[in-house]
């Protein structure tokens, strides 16, 4: 069993959600070999019922306290471009497609994308290229995200002004 687990965050981005349960989509995954889809729609009116995805079992919810046991969980982990998801991801240490909005005005979520991208950390794409990019994305070239350590920072800073 492999799962794919779909967040947009606490937005609406009804675009991910459709793009992600198009007929092409779908039979991308499968051909990847994945049997499970679980999809966090946020605010958005677009709600795919467990039929719409032929080929899947399909989950689907709005919100929980918690996405960290979806992450945990997920073989891939398909999110849109907020600074959060992607480092909850990352932290998880998951394989991680980044699905910027481009709809969005000063679309600083896909400076992020890049820069991670550019990182090896994952990989980004827009909903009109998803499809394209599930079928050629090559996720063994994701390289482990390794956070900062603002502690030490703070030592460095502590030490500077003599407090330590």
């Amino acid at each position: 069993m492999k799962t794919v687990f779909v967040t947009v965050g606490t937005t609406c981005f009804e675009d991910l959600v459709v793009t992600v349960t198009s007929d092409e989509a779908v039979k991308a995954l499968i051909d990847r070999g994945y049997t499970d889809m679980v999809l966090q729609v946020g605010r958005g009116s677009v709600v795919p019922d467990s039929e719409s995805c032929p080929g899947l079992r399909v989950e689907v919810f709005r919100f929980k306290d918690s996405i960290a046991e979806d992450m945990r969980h997920a073989d891939l982990v398909i999110s849109h471009a907020g600074a959060g998801s992607c480092l909850e991801a990352l932290g998880a240490n998951k394989a991680l497609l980044v699905v910027v909005n481009d709809k969005l005005m000063d679309n600083h979520q896909l400076e992020l994308a890049k820069q991670l991208q550019a990182d090896s950390h994952l990989i980004y794409c827009t909903c009109s290229t998803l499809p394209q990019t599930l079928k050629e994305m090559d996720l063994s070239a994701l390289t482990s995200y390794v956070p900062g350590q603002p502690q030490n920072f703070a030592t460095f800073l502590d030490k500077a002004i003599g407090l330590v």
